[in-house]
């Protein structure tokens, strides 16, 4: 039985170490392997486990034309389990598994894949561009453009299509979103390349947005969907797509504020960091105003002019205080470790007033029952145990601020 299980296991793998993805601008990039750059999350095609079973050195081809996003898919392996020696045990069907999930008609020729990267040289991004800005990068500065689209714009619902694909890999929880939904935005952003006469693009990533009732008569705009493909992460391409779509929104006389769904821990970090660096303009959050305490001016001021709304503000605000304490002197840190902790607090005041409210209707040993969990040494322990885990993630944020 042993013997049997350790022949087994050789056929298993990790499928985040063998599916192989890359952004194809040449037939140079297709055969060259320092361009793979591989998946964050597999689970959402191959289960939990994220084990593909069946193979020995199975490697999974999921190649992208850089600017159309033509798909080439294909897998190789040195060998496949053979039913009639392991019961009738069958191997997984990986590529079937892949084109269902991303719902896609990927080519399987690389012939014909790369004879299609001809088509390349005359892409050109769909929508109104709205910023165009230089990186330098490893030594070489690359220019970049920003688009915004709707379903509506010719062409872009396939490309779309196909764009959207990565999210299955790379952010975890995906679902495509209803593309005839008219209240959905797109904000796509490019690499642009000019090689004398020509110019060529290269897809970096996109953000889905999506407009909600504001009573009476305004939208609140909630940011769904943002990546960045991993070539051009770290770049600073987040803070400049980020800022673009902020400014778009700040324009439009009906946005009352902006939101965020469900984001990631960086996204909240890269967030934080621009609406901190804006903040820092206005009166409202200036030195001497963040010292006496959270504000309706703050409140104000957010809103008004960068649609940020309360509880982000509050949040801005605790930040920048932060960076405001002199960490060398003692009241300072206290008045500052009190005023955070305030608001940690409140899940426990509210449990408190309740508990105040029983005490009028409750039978003693009613009480006594109601009250068993309610340790006030527990209380301060958990309060202390977040406060430092909110300064850790402010620190990230003070520290980037501290460079501009």
């Amino acid at each position: 039985m042993n013997s049997l299980k350790n022949e087994l296991e050789q056929f298993i793998c990790l499928a985040n170490d063998v599916v192989e993805m890359k952004l194809v601008k040449s037939e140079e990039d297709f055969f060259n392997d320092k361009a793979i750059f591989r998946p964050e999350f597999t689970h959402q095609l191959f289960g939990q486990t994220e084990n593909i079973f069946g193979y020995k050195n199975l490697r999974i081809q999921l190649y992208y034309s850089a600017a159309r996003l033509s798909i080439y898919l294909n897998h190789t392996f040195t060998e496949k389990i053979d039913p009639t020696k392991y019961d009738g045990v069958q191997a997984d069907n990986v590529i079937k598994a892949i084109v269902d999930k991303l719902e896609v008609h990927p080519i399987t020729s690389k012939d014909k894949f790369i004879t299609e990267l001809a088509k390349e040289s005359s892409f050109r991004p769909s929508g109104t561009l709205l910023n165009s800005y230089s990186r330098t990068h490893e030594g070489s500065t690359s220019h970049f453009e920003i688009y915004k689209n709707d379903m509506s714009t010719p062409g872009f619902r396939e490309y779309h299509e196909r764009l959207q694909t990565f999210l299955w890999w790379f952010i975890d929880a995906a679902s495509y979103i209803d593309p005839d939904d008219e209240r959905w935005g797109y904000y796509t952003f490019f690499e642009r390349q000019v090689e004398g006469s020509n110019t060529r693009y290269s897809s970096v990533g996109y953000i889905t947005v999506y407009k909600y009732y504001a009573y009476p008569d305004k939208i609140r705009q909630r940011i769904s969907q943002m990546l960045i493909l991993p070539p051009y992460q770290r770049q600073g391409h987040g803070s400049e797509v980020l800022e673009t779509v902020y400014r778009d929104f700040i324009s439009d006389p009906i946005v009352f504020d902006i939101t965020v769904e469900d984001p990631s821990d960086n996204f909240v970090r890269l967030r934080d960091y621009i609406d901190c660096k804006n903040c820092k303009q206005l009166p409202a959050f200036q030195a001497d105003k963040l010292s006496q305490g959270f504000s309706h001016s703050m409140e104000n001021e957010a809103l008004d002019k960068f649609k940020i709304h309360k509880k982000q503000a509050r949040r801005v605000y605790e930040i920048l205080r932060l960076q405001a304490t002199d960490m060398s002197n003692p009241k300072e840190v206290k008045a500052y470790r009190l005023e955070i902790k305030r608001r940690l607090n409140i899940p426990f005041q509210k449990q408190r007033n309740e508990l105040e409210k029983l005490k009028k209707v409750l039978k003693p040993e009613e009480l006594t029952a109601a009250m068993q969990g309610v340790d006030i040494q527990e209380r301060y322990e958990t309060l202390e145990k977040w406060y430092q885990e909110v300064i850790e993630e402010y620190r990230k944020v003070t520290a980037r601020l501290s460079t501009i």
